[in-house]
């Protein structure tokens, strides 16, 4: 499977939502669930794990990305990620970068062979 990396720098290809859908496995689904309700102190259901990554137009989305601002910003500049923006790296991506310092070592890996 080829490597998709979302607008922010997360790799969906290893996104454990992702992963999950992609083999249509509700058992990762039911874990994915309870690891992340823990970590986030949020209450997720195994349901609510269906993803086919941020990148496409339509399709499955898991929690945020349904409404996060840094991927309609991405899709509204046509972007591939936002290593390619002009405005790098923006507030709301730094901002984000406080939570997902990989997401900043993926674009910047990006930005270095561009």
């Amino acid at each position: 499977m080829e490597k998709m990396i979302g607008f922010c720098g997360i790799v969906c290809t290893e996104c454990p939502a992702f992963l999950a859908t992609q083999k249509d496995d509700d058992n990762e689904r039911k874990k994915v669930a309870e690891l992340w309700s823990n970590q986030y102190n949020a209450d997720v259901k195994p349901e609510d794990i269906n993803c086919d990554g941020c990148l496409l137009e339509s399709g499955r989305l898991v929690g945020h990305c349904k409404v996060c601002e840094i991927r309609k910003c991405g899709q509204r500049k046509s972007l591939k990620n936002c290593a390619y923006c002009g405005e790098y790296a923006c507030e709301k991506l730094n901002k984000f970068f406080e939570m997902a310092p990989d997401a900043r070592d993926t674009l910047e890996e990006i930005r270095k062979n561009l």
